[in-house]
């Protein structure tokens, strides 16, 4: 710890990644660490016996994001440790910290946020879609308010989704296959709830990440096709091109105008390719794409700090699967 006591010359960046003992912050720790030594890497959690620890300097443990002594705790941490960046982990501080950009950067920090408007409509599924829907995106997936099962069923067939409005990955999606089924949730219809058709086959489907510029274009990208584990992040993955997926994502962000790390979630059907969501953040896949070449977490570091564009890293092909593992921490001495 000593060795970080002071910045020397203002050489070594402090970056804080919240939610550390998940999957996206020990994964933007890890690809941080890659990109370079000379960074002061931070880990914060509500948990106490967590992973983190494994994949930081330092481990903060913090309040919860939606407890009232959250911000005053974030601001005293920015200006305890004098930390240059702060990159959200979890949801919930994205959505945060959206609110209170001048509080931090008066304490010092950078927050690794993306475009505000684009942030907000993504905490609302149908609220996005109608900005798409009236963009007249040819990636838009068709979806309804109705709590009308048979329109539902003239409109999109059976089976169709039922998907929260609000939420990530794919936690809380109802497959509807009957009458029973759909009656069991008629009465979020509209409001926590919306119907979409299924588009294409599990199989088909893709993460692309783009460092975007907020002007509507974007700098490098890199997509996977994927599987999900039941948990909604990415299990197992393989390298493709990026050919076929570049118009899409050039009409998305002409539309969205992004800027930083996003993550577009694309499915391939018969009619072309469709935008299931946008995470606009670092996401779950973060430390896969590093391992091939892709370290949207250093050039953000590069971007927001040093002012460096990022440029088009060579892409590794290959697969990544993901699997249980254990990290041992220990203690002085033995027991006899």
């Amino acid at each position: 710890m000593e060795k970080f006591q002071m910045k020397e010359m203002n050489t070594v960046k402090t970056i804080l990644v919240s939610g550390a003992s998940g999957i996206v912050g020990y994964g933007a720790l890890r690809s941080l660490r890659q990109h370079s030594q000379k960074l002061r890497l931070l880990g914060s959690s509500i948990y106490d016996d967590s992973i983190a620890p494994a994949f930081c300097d330092e481990f903060i443990q913090a309040p919860l994001t939606s407890d009232a002594v959250y911000l005053p705790w974030l601001v005293k941490i920015i200006q305890q440790y004098q930390i240059d960046l702060i990159i959200p982990g979890i949801e919930i501080d994205l959505y945060t910290w959206i609110k209170h950009v001048p509080a931090i950067q008066a304490a010092g920090a950078t927050p690794l946020l993306n475009n505000p408007a684009l942030i907000d409509l993504c905490q609302d599924k149908w609220a996005f879609y109608e900005s798409l829907n009236a963009a007249a995106l040819n990636c838009t997936i068709t979806s309804s308010l109705s709590s009308e099962f048979d329109d539902l069923v003239a409109q999109f067939g059976l089976p169709f989704l039922l998907k929260p409005r609000r939420g990530f990955a794919s936690k809380g999606i109802v497959r509807v296959t009957n009458l029973e089924t759909f009656k069991k949730h008629l009465g979020d219809m509209g409001g926590s709830l919306m119907a979409q058709p299924i588009v294409g086959q599990d199989d088909e489907e893709y993460t692309t990440s783009a460092f975007c510029d907020g002007q509507g274009g974007f700098y490098a990208h890199m997509t996977l096709k994927r599987k999900l584990s039941k948990d909604g992040f990415t299990e197992k993955a393989q390298v493709v091109p990026n050919d076929e997926f570049v118009a899409t994502l050039t009409e998305l962000c002409q539309h969205l105008r992004p800027i930083g790390p996003t993550n577009f979630q694309f499915r391939k059907c018969d009619t072309g390719i469709k935008l299931l969501e946008i995470n606009p953040r670092v996401s779950s896949s973060t430390a896969i794409r590093t391992a091939f070449g892709y370290n949207e977490c250093a050039m953000a570091v590069d971007y927001f700090l040093e002012n460096k564009i990022p440029v088009q890293p060579p892409i590794r092909r290959g697969k990544a699967i993901r699997y249980t593992d254990e990290h041992i921490f220990y203690e002085t001495g033995f027991y006899l």
